[in-house]
């Protein structure tokens, strides 16, 4: 396992365009999130995040210390009034939308909670940003999952129709259809020099990464079993997903924001962000991995309860994101579940995750 210590400046690491530009971000207190707040405190940038309070504990947020990098404002984002208040009073120039409800089987408990936050969430934050003079890029994070599936063998591409047969999937193909509304209504990209608003959304594969403590996702339940010493159960082992370390997409992410600010007009449109074809994984053998990894007897075995649906297969093309934008994966799944465990094992033994996860996003910047 590779040692994480690096004493590399993260200014060095890229041209410092972020500096000093102000950016609401959706979600700071989430696991993907949290991760681009401080990549873009790193870069200089003023961060104002609005986000609940993290959902569990241990959370990425309190772990890295997230809070001592931005303007920490807590608010709901179906909470309209509170949310224009707080995007329109900090005058940003770059908005991510990262705020949603995430969980799959969680969409099934809730299916009102999940519309409304994922499906009327994004819209207010769009009608937010209509009511502020200076943003100028919008960055909307969605899913893989909003495309229909029909689990066929080749990756989706943008062009591919939108669906989802959960609650979950669905909700993250209505915003995107959200997203596309109010840029093809208010911020067209034929009068994007009068306006100067360009709005992207973008479409991520199954991500992992130190800090996420989510319910029902492969690799935190993974950690939680291994941490306990119980056999972790696993619900569809077969399953393939695109996986790829959590700071592979938020790269894709940035860039997509830097291009949008240039006024580049094709990217004012949707991406994906997926790993290479290699990284497709099933499930089986990332818990397989992940248990060698970990050490002390980690094990797990097949959970056979009935479950809600699943989709059993999904990959993406990125072949769009890497011809318009220069994004490629930089960093394949076998270093980045290294890096998930040395993450988990620093954490457990009490390391400074903060600086640990600067000094990840460095060593990712170097890769770049």
């Amino acid at each position: 396992m590779e040692n994480l210590v690096n004493p590399t400046n993260l200014a060095d690491a890229t041209p410092n365009l972020w500096e000093g530009r102000r950016v609401f971000l959706t979600g700071h207190t989430g696991f993907k999130g949290g991760w681009l707040a401080l990549w873009l405190a790193s870069k200089g940038a003023q961060v104002r995040g609005y986000s609940l309070d993290p959902s569990t504990e241990p959370n990425l947020f309190t772990a890295a210390s997230i809070a001592e990098v931005l303007d920490d404002d807590r608010g709901e984002i179906r909470d309209y009034p509170k949310l224009e208040a707080s995007l329109v009073d900090f005058e940003p120039e770059v908005v991510f939308h990262l705020a949603a409800q995430p969980l799959l089987r969680r969409s099934y408990a809730d299916p009102l909670g999940t519309y409304s936050t994922n499906v009327m969430g994004t819209a207010n934050l769009l009608e937010a940003v209509r009511k502020s003079p200076s943003v100028r890029a919008v960055v909307c994070v969605t899913t893989d999952k909003c495309y229909q599936n029909r689990e066929w063998a080749w990756p989706y591409r943008e062009s591919d129709p939108l669906g989802g047969h959960d609650p979950y999937s669905s909700s993250k193909a209505a915003a995107e259809i959200v997203a596309a509304a109010f840029r093809d209504s208010y911020f067209p990209v034929s009068r994007l020099s009068e306006h100067r608003v360009a709005i992207a959304t973008a479409r991520a594969g199954n991500v992992i990464g130190g800090g996420d403590w989510s319910e029902d996702r492969l690799v935190p339940d993974l950690i939680r079993g291994f941490a306990s010493g119980n056999p972790v159960l696993i619900r569809r082992p077969k399953a393939i997903r695109p996986w790829q370390h959590v700071l592979e997409p938020l790269h894709g992410y940035i860039i997509l924001a830097e291009q949008l600010l240039a006024g580049k007009p094709n990217a004012a449109s949707s991406f994906n962000f997926g790993p290479t074809e290699d990284d497709a994984w099933p499930v089986e053998r990332i818990a397989d991995k992940l248990a060698k990894m970990w050490g002390h007897g980690a094990s797990w075995v097949r959970d056979n309860a009935p479950s809600v649906h699943e989709a059993h297969y999904l990959k993406l093309d990125s072949s769009k994101a890497r011809t318009e934008l220069g994004w490629r994966a930089r960093m394949n799944l076998e270093t980045g579940l290294d890096w998930t465990i040395s993450w988990y094992h620093l954490c457990q033994n009490g390391a400074d995750m903060a600086a640990e996860s600067r000094v990840q996003i460095a060593r990712y910047e170097q890769l770049v």
